[in-house]
């Protein structure tokens, strides 16, 4: 009986994609059926660590430029240090659309320890409205049952802005 190492890979007809080889080539060939292969490397190391909502805002500088929402997730490490960036939906002038599911998605997969989520208001006020204040509540109680906590909800305005965490969220 051959040992799984051993193995011989099924080989799908995709060539690899450039600048992969052995392993990496083979997570970036189509898989037939239902299955899913995912390879995840982290590459380079965490970036500053993060200790307030100013950090935030100065780590997702250009956001409060944006003509539409925009909802972002920054992974962060045992440090909190950020390890990955993600946008996790963008929406309109008005508003955004944020599942839990799409949230915590790739948080599981870069074995982040916390999030901090982050979203803008395109008018510059960064006022939640009661919409913001339902979501934050609903990410916050699937991060409960996952296990990987939301640090803060940063809404970005221009200049300002608001941390759930420092209004007792």
């Amino acid at each position: 009986m051959a040992s799984i190492a051993h193995t011989p890979r099924p080989s799908y007809g995709a060539p690899p994609l450039e600048g992969l080889d052995g392993d990496e080539a083979d997570c970036a060939k189509p898989v037939k059926g239902q299955q899913v292969r995912i390879c995840l490397r982290r590459t380079g190391r965490p970036t500053q660590r993060l200790s307030g909502p100013a950090e935030v805002c100065a780590a997702l500088r250009g956001m409060s430029d944006l003509d539409r929402e925009s909802f972002v997730a920054l992974h962060l490490d045992t440090r909190n240090r950020i390890i990955g960036y993600e946008e996790i939906a963008r929406g309109h002038l008005s508003g955004v659309q944020v599942h839990p599911r799409e949230l915590f998605k790739a948080a599981i997969l870069a074995n982040a320890a916390a999030i901090i989520c982050a979203h803008n208001h395109p008018s510059g006020d960064p006022t939640p409205s009661a919409e913001d204040r339902r979501i934050t509540e609903r990410l916050r109680r699937a991060a409960e049952v996952l296990g990987i906590p939301i640090l803060d909800h940063v809404v970005i305005g221009d200049p300002s802005f608001y941390s759930f965490a420092d209004n007792g969220w």
